[in-house]
């Protein structure tokens, strides 16, 4: 079975997450498939896409698969990891990627829905990005893309606590920009897609690019860049990221040293 299924309908592109058995964890394999699927409906010129789970799901993604995360002393998030090549290839895609978004969505799913362009959602949304509470090091870009969408108090707060944001709270934040009834979603999310795959492609993507260069145009010094690095190798490297875990995979709740 794919992890990721891929379809048309029309000029509109639809990749569903499918790997209900692990709520859809953001494994190796499925950003993998994501990253080949994008690559697909990219060749064929389709100038929109939908992202999402199966219909009425309770878990819209569970995020970063644990059980594949790095040991203590690599990089959890490193550059050419699967997790941020397939964020990239959303970025990097010519057309507009809409989230649909029905369920919770924890972890780095979190940062795949807002890295989208637009999001939907409906009522059974939630919102919740985990890495202290496996003490894990979340990298610089991903930070940026919380920051670029709901600023940097609420990116603060949400990475901070680690509570799930539900769905009303969601759509004022701005991570959801539109919130719908889930009987209304579908149709509501693909009239959306029609109205932009309607309009020209060709500024349509080209007006996506200035949107992504004006969101990076923060600059940073290599020395301030060396210190983020080495800032992050300080959690990495840390018994609090193996007991994280350790805790996780035990099915307990870890006991942090802050060492």
């Amino acid at each position: 079975m794919p992890l990721i299924i891929t379809e048309t309908e029309g000029n509109i592109g639809i990749l569903t997450l499918n790997n209900p058995s692990r709520r859809n964890a953001l494994s190796l394999e499925l950003c993998w498939e994501m990253v080949a699927a994008l690559e697909e409906l990219k060749a064929r010129k389709i100038p929109v896409i939908i992202l999402r789970a199966k219909k009425d799901s309770r878990v819209w993604s569970a995020g970063h698969d644990i059980t594949q995360l790095p040991k203590v002393h690599h990089d959890p998030l490193a550059y050419d990891s699967p997790m941020e090549t397939a964020f990239r290839a959303i970025q990097n895609y010519p057309g507009p990627v809409i989230a649909m978004i029905q369920g919770s969505v924890w972890g780095g799913a979190t940062d795949l829905a807002v890295t989208c362009d637009l999001a939907v959602g409906d009522e059974t949304a939630s919102f919740a990005i985990t890495p202290v509470k496996m003490g894990l090091p979340y990298n610089a870009s991903g930070i940026m893309h919380f920051i670029n969408r709901v600023g940097s108090n609420i990116a603060k707060e949400m990475f901070f606590t680690a509570e799930p944001v539900k769905a009303e709270r969601a759509y004022h934040f701005g991570i959801l920009n539109h919130l719908v009834s889930s009987k209304e979603i579908e149709q509501f999310t693909f009239a959306l897609a029609r109205s932009i795959a309607d309009n020209s492609p060709l500024a349509v993507s080209v007006i996506k690019e200035q949107f992504k260069i004006l969101s990076e145009a923060h600059p940073i010094s290599p020395e301030a860049f060396e210190r983020t690095q080495a800032l992050r190798r300080k959690v990495y490297n840390s018994g609090d990221y193996e007991e994280g875990i350790k805790a996780f995979l035990e099915k307990r709740k870890p006991k942090f040293r802050g060492e």
